[in-house]
């Protein structure tokens, strides 16, 4: 195993506080005034990662100064960046720095597969190498992908008026590390014909953890669970299906049902609105998570979350490295900021302070600022919104928590 050695930077907010006391510990606070000190690993990334990454320090600096905190930045190097240092994407100490966090946040990874030298490597060298490699030393199986429908952007949504018009804000948890992703698999041929095979399996204890992670979420928002499975053929989804109701029992103020997966898929685009937080495996979390991103209409606008079973999680973008655009500030960073939020309603349980940060996202859009990517369409309501850049929506946003 290679070691290399990391250079790190240290970003302190510059919304500097004399009244907080100096710490030395993850997580740590003052009674009296409430006061925490969150220590953040960051990986700015490739592309438009450190843009991004530098608006949403900006967000969390301007959260820590209104509400009494202090934030520690300490920033890695992932993916292609580390490979244009350290010859590999991933390093031993990156690793133990994101470890010794309280949690995560990320910008993106990768670059142009057809034109960046980093995908002529062997694909355990490539920049989403070092991304899976993370996921794993840090345990996180849990996903959580959320899909809001603002007011704003409904004229993006793919749906039909009708539907949209209600609006919907769901959140997607997709178990991360188990079933058919991760199974046995091979190809063999039998009496002179290929046989592919792949294997489903989940144990008793992955579902558990991911139902348990599922209805905590959910007492967050409005206390609704949707467990998708494919309990009418599946073997494993009748075990999920035995597992979740048993969670259930001890989440009584959770409403929960169940639903089929293909049944699901239908009802994202006839009635999203009836969805509150859906619980599923892995295969089926990638399809759904996927669509419900798209019924929003705006992938610049998804946040997402990979968590443990501890309070630590790993906080990024749904969005890609955008190489085309990088450099050149007109990057959305609401993904990111909304992500940030994420990172302090369930990392840090700042629920107010997360409240704040996307209140402020709401405002953004419903007082006319817009990045390219989510500049309407149809020249005659260009007129009624002003376009900007990555720095001035951080900045606007900033103005507004």
């Amino acid at each position: 195993m290679l070691i290399f050695n990391v250079e790190i930077s240290y970003s302190i907010s510059y919304y500097e506080i004399s009244i907080l006391r100096k710490n030395t510990g993850n997580i740590t606070g003052n009674e009296e005034n409430n006061t925490m000190e969150l220590h953040i690993t960051c990986i700015p990334g490739d592309g438009i990662g450190p843009e991004i990454v530098r608006e949403t320090k900006k967000v969390l600096d301007k959260v820590a100064h209104k509400y009494g905190h202090k934030m520690i930045y300490k920033d890695i190097l992932m993916g292609g960046a580390c490979i244009d240092v350290h010859g590999v994407p991933l390093t031993e100490e990156a690793i133990a720095d994101a470890k010794a966090a309280d949690a995560v946040l990320m910008g993106s990874i990768g670059g142009n597969t057809t034109t960046s030298p980093w995908y002529k490597l062997p694909p355990e060298k490539r920049p989403e190498a070092g991304l899976l490699a993370l996921r794993k030393a840090l345990n996180l199986f849990a996903n959580l992908r959320p899909a809001v429908l603002y007011d704003e952007l409904a004229a993006a949504c793919p749906l039909k008026e009708e539907i949209s018009k209600a609006g919907f804000d769901m959140l997607i948890m997709r178990e991360l590390t188990g079933g058919l992703y991760f199974g046995e698999r091979k190809t063999i041929e039998e009496n002179g014909v290929r046989k592919a095979i792949d294997t489903l399996t989940y144990d008793e204890n992955e579902i558990r953890r991911i139902a348990i992670k599922g209805f905590d979420i959910a007492m967050k928002r409005r206390k609704k669970v949707t467990s998708v499975d494919k309990a009418n053929v599946l073997d494993s989804s009748r075990l999920w299906r035995k597992i979740v109701e048993e969670v259930a029992k001890d989440y009584p103020e959770v409403t929960y049902e169940h639903m089929l997966v293909d049944n699901c898929a239908m009802q994202l685009v006839k009635d999203p609105k009836q969805f509150d937080a859906i619980l599923t495996e892995n295969m089926f979390g990638d399809i759904l998570s996927d669509e419900a991103s798209m019924v929003t209409g705006s992938i610049g606008m998804l946040s997402s979350a990979s968590l443990n079973d501890t309070k630590f999680g790993l906080y990024e973008p749904s969005g890609g490295s955008a190489p085309d655009i990088a450099g050149q500030g007109i990057a959305n960073p609401i993904a990111t900021i909304l992500s940030a939020a994420m990172m302090l309603r369930y990392s840090f349980d700042l629920d107010k302070e997360a409240d704040a940060v996307e209140n402020a996202v709401k405002q953004v859009l419903k007082d006319g600022y817009r990045t390219i990517d989510i500049m309407p369409q149809e020249e005659d309501k260009k007129s009624a919104v002003e376009q900007v850049g990555t720095s001035q929506m951080g900045d606007l946003i900033c103005e507004r928590i």
